[in-house]
């Protein structure tokens, strides 16, 4: 009995230890004093000591351990770490750490999340949106940019010049307007909201560009010479990396250039020859400068002793000798500007290359942590716009269309679908304004702008199809009128670009997060590499051991989490949310536990199980859209309206997640650990369920009248008057709900048979005046909601010729402008 209840004490002090995280020396004098004090209270017992004394004597005896058991385990280590090419490396190396390193750890800090200061736009960049942004707008028809012009009207790409949209990013000190990430993002937003093309040409310069490599890289000369004129549209930029043979896989570009000397403007200089064919670049047929990526060899060795270089940037004035900007692309549902460009045996002097010539071979690098912070902003806004135009334009449609006599959107169809439209609106706004401030802050996220890129633009893609069912016929037919079907169609053009909507998800969110997040995996591998075995040893035996204790408090903390259904957990908040927060600890705690054991279990085979990864990054991903929520929910003042939302949201990605990790275990090898996790993690089986249907109803409400909550989520999207397309169906929204009571004492007299209903509805609205149960000014504001409801439904007809091109004609079917 006293030996159980030793045992029993020594593993309840490892047992917590191991939950709170305490150091391994920590544990194990907190255990030797436990033992001590047992020892001295009660007859002494050698099983417990016989547990402790090896335990403490390995960690303390540093020589004894490093020789008998961390340097087979770094010898083994070494054996089967996959090799890694330098393409692998330097995208490792690139971006930075930042929330998603405590949500793959299993303990997030959720106090330190929610004290980050909240994002918010200056003064000027507002005034930039409600002034510059909504002007530019109101300039552009986006049914002519894509169907008539298929270009933006040369005014618009001269305004777009004159007030600086094109140099968003560069400071002032260049004549650039240095704004905000999170500004830089809420103007993409609102110009892409008016036309895909509009927003494309504007957060191209702004994103992975000269002008973002010049800030970031560029030599003093370079930026004095460039950025000016990059600022003032006197100059306009492009960038070429992919090409026929090489798109996600950079590393495989075939587009060369070689050291050499050669004459240029009549003096010999060193420089390189260049040969390229790049496709895909937008901006590329109206570029003046162009950035071009290109691998470098050194055959003569000019630069030094290595003769491949590597992957290197270099601008290029489009007008210099050689190079060819080709014939345009035309990109589906979108006619951005877009289009190929070739080089053969073109020569630049070395000091073209971005940084000059110490960043000869640095180009890779150098792309891939510009983009971990551009593709975090850019393609993010796009969606977030499509997001917003959706919920806003698809709520007011679902009230103004009545199918059945009842308006579609109390159908529990559309409600479904509208729910969707709404839990995902509310998170990618959350996410879109999050992920702007860690730029902002400062860092390079590589992890979470890949995050962001991956699922939000497949967020989008999905509620735009659900907003397409509501609207039925309304949404398939082109015209002015439609503020649909552009978006529809040019949504796989944010899937396919800045890498791969399939490749980041199955091998760059967990690929890259698994190494990077993860608090020892990436500095072993260092250790491993290391050119003195002897030192990297002694690095390997410090992490090593630490790596082993972290392992086994990711089990305790899992099991515990999961026995008692996340409910022991720290949460930040009381309140409604304050069980969100647990159960994402639980959440990343199981990730933990996971990951560490498939890292261990696969080793580099998990680099090729990309299904497994794939899902593994599907639960890192939730628990950052989650935590955007949360804080969006708490920068914004916990509003009661907001509640709902949040609650759908973090219950859908909880579910999300479960079914990630049960996919995981179902296709893990060995069957039987696959069986094991999911006990450990879900003791009781299955812990969480999609939002129910009453959940769905209450966050649809919202979208049906007009309110701070609708506002503030489609806020910074063009809505125009009620000319435009969504101006049209916003004015005739807000006049059918001034006109609900009156419509509703019209229903309630023809159903108590005290009104004469009639097909001509003025002749029963005459009736109802006649019986007393309207005044006449009812009656004129409820037959003008009629008349603009109607119209706001309404859909686009065109001449057979004007559809076929012949774009002098009259454009109307039957010479009338709109269509009835």
């Amino acid at each position: 009995m006293v030996l159980s209840f030793q045992i029993f004490i020594l593993f309840g002090v490892i047992w917590a230890s191991a939950y709170f995280r305490a150091r391994m020396g920590t544990a194990l004098a907190s255990a030797g004093v436990a033992l001590v004090m047992m020892t001295m209270s009660s007859k002494f017992l050698i099983i417990p000591w016989l547990l402790f004394i090896p335990v403490a004597v390995l960690f303390f005896a540093d020589d004894l351990r490093k020789d008998k058991i961390t340097r087979p385990f770094f010898a083994f280590f070494k054996k089967v770490l996959p090799p890694m090419n330098q393409t692998e490396k330097e995208a490792l190396d690139a971006g930075d750490v930042w929330w998603d390193g405590e949500l793959f750890r299993g303990n997030p800090d959720w106090k330190k999340w929610l004290k980050t200061p909240k994002p918010e736009l200056t003064e000027k960049e507002q005034a930039f949106l409600d002034n510059q942004v909504e002007t530019v707008c109101e300039m552009v028809c986006d049914w002519k940019v894509s169907f008539e012009d298929k270009d933006l009207p040369e005014e618009v790409w001269n305004y777009l010049k004159k007030e600086g949209f094109l140099g968003l990013i560069i400071p002032e000190e260049y004549g650039g307007k240095g704004f905000s990430a999170l500004a830089h993002s809420s103007i993409v937003t609102k110009l892409a909201s008016r036309s895909g093309a509009l927003g494309v040409s504007v957060m191209v310069p702004n994103s992975l560009g000269p002008a973002e490599l010049l800030l970031h890289y560029g030599t003093d000369e370079q930026k004095n010479h460039y950025l000016p004129n990059l600022a003032k549209g006197k100059e306009v930029p492009c960038f070429a990396l992919t090409g026929p043979q090489a798109g996600s896989d950079a590393g495989a570009m075939p587009d060369t250039g070689v050291v050499c000397q050669q004459n240029f403007e009549g003096q010999q200089v060193l420089g390189i020859r260049l040969n390229w064919d790049k496709r895909y670049i937008t901006l590329a047929p109206i570029a003046t400068v162009l950035g071009l990526a290109f691998k470098l060899y050194d055959p003569d060795n000019l630069l030094g002793d290595d003769k491949d270089l590597g992957i290197t940037v270099a601008l290029i004035p489009t007008s210099h000798e050689g190079v060819e900007i080709g014939e345009r692309h035309f990109p589906v549902g979108s006619p951005f500007m877009n289009g190929p460009t070739r080089g053969k045996d073109v020569f630049i002097p070395i000091d073209w290359i971005v940084g000059g010539q110490d960043f000869a071979g640095r180009g890779w690098k150098m792309l891939v942590e510009c983009l971990s912070a551009g593709r975090g902003i850019s393609l993010p806004s796009g969606a977030t716009a499509a997001a917003k135009m959706a919920y806003r334009a698809t709520g007011a449609y679902a009230i103004l269309r009545q199918q059945f006599k009842t308006e579609i959107g109390k159908f529990e169809g559309v409600e479904e679908a509208l729910a969707r439209i709404a839990g995902a609106t509310y998170q990618l706004e959350a996410t879109r304004i999050t992920t702007a401030a860690a730029v902002d802050a400062g860092y390079k996220p590589s992890v979470v702008t890949a995050i962001a890129k991956y699922h939000m633009t497949e967020s989008a893609r999905a509620l735009v199809n659900d907003a397409m069912d509501i609207h039925g016929g309304r949404g398939v037919i082109q015209g002015e009128r439609n503020y649909l079907a552009s978006g529809f169609m040019s949504s796989p053009v944010s899937i396919t670009v800045e890498g791969a909507n399939i490749l980041t998800r199955n091998l760059m969110i967990f690929g890259q997060g698994a190494v990077r997040c993860h608090p020892f995996v990436y500095r072993e591998m260092q250790a491993a590499n290391h050119v003195n075995e002897e030192q990297g040893l002694d690095e390997f035996d410090s992490l090593f051991f630490r790596h082993v204790g972290y392992g086994l408090s990711n089990f305790i903390r899992t099991l515990s989490l999961g026995l008692s259904g996340g409910k022991i957990a720290k949460k930040p908040v009381d309140g409604e949310t304050g069980r969100f927060y647990q159960q994402l600890t639980r959440m990343s705690s199981a990730l933990a536990l996971v990951s560490d054991l498939s890292m261990a279990l696969l080793g580099g085979e998990l680099k090729r199980k990309e299904r497994l990864s794939a899902r593994l990054g599907d639960v890192l991903s939730h628990l950052y859209l989650s935590s955007t929520v949360l804080k969006y929910y708490q920068d914004n003042g916990q509003q009661g309206a907001d509640l709902a939302y949040v609650t759908w949201t973090i219950e859908n990605n909880l579910f999300l997640m479960q079914t990630a990790l049960l996919d995981f275990f179902d296709n893990l090898q060995p069957v039987w650990l696959g069986k094991v996790l999911r006990r450990i993690i879900f003791p009781y089986g299955n812990a969480y369920k999609r939002p129910s249907d009453e959940l769905d109803h209450k966050i649809v409400q919202a979208m049906f009248s007009s309110n701070e909550l609708r506002d503030r989520l489609t806020k910074n999207i063009y809505i125009g008057d009620q000319q435009q397309p969504v101006g049209r169906i916003e004015h005739a929204f807000s006049k059918v709900l001034a006109a609900s009571k009156i419509a509703a004492k019209l229903r309630k007299g023809i159903k108590e048979g005290e009104v004469v209903t009639c097909k001509d509805l003025d002749q029963t609205v005459e009736n109802a005046v006649a019986s007393g149960i309207l005044t006449q000014p009812e009656a004129r504001e409820y037959l003008a909601a009629e008349v603009l409801r109607l119209d706001a439904i309404q859909v686009d007809e065109y001449s057979q010729d004007y559809i076929k091109g012949h774009f002098s004609q009259d454009k109307a079917a039957g010479g009338s402008e709109a269509a009835a």
